[in-house]
């Protein structure tokens, strides 16, 4: 079951693409964060979620929001794709333990072994404000976590 809206967003701490430890609490009281698990780097749909996500980033930059994905990657091919795509925003790996934070959110796909397409928006108190689970394969519609960052 993944984690609810009006639900406290659980914390985890996950290395970055440069193996630099990124945590999801560091950022209450500063900025909200749109959480985008997604299921592999250079993976076609995945690929054209995050292009657009990077070329509309501005939008969430201007509404105090952090864009962080992740998958069950290595830092290493995450850190080879942001370069190939000019991703500026935390690719995290949760490659080990095997998707433990996907899992956490409800979102850990066993029978593949990655992580489904979870979204979700997490204010600056840290309570979870819009939350979708796509299944692999099903892309996902923007602009529905638009009209969640324009509500915040």
């Amino acid at each position: 079951m993944a984690v609810e809206v009006g639900s406290q967003a659980p914390d985890f701490t996950l290395n970055d693409y440069n193996k630099q430890p990124v945590k999801l609490s560091d950022f209450r009281g500063g900025k909200n964060v749109l959480l985008v698990f997604y299921p592999f780097a250079f993976s076609g749909i995945c690929q054209g979620e995050l292009c657009q996500v990077r070329d509309e980033l501005a939008e969430y930059a201007d509404n105090d929001v952090q864009v962080v994905g992740v998958s069950v990657d290595t830092p290493f091919s995450l850190k080879a794709w942001a370069e190939q795509q000019g991703y500026t925003f935390p690719l995290l790996s949760d490659f080990w333990p095997h998707g433990e934070v996907a899992k956490t959110y409800g979102v850990f796909n066993e029978a593949a072994g990655l992580a489904n397409r979870g979204t979700f928006l997490i204010d600056t108190e840290g309570v979870v404000r819009y939350a979708q689970v796509n299944q692999p394969g099903e892309a996902r519609d923007q602009a529905a976590w638009k009209k969640a960052v324009a509500a915040l």
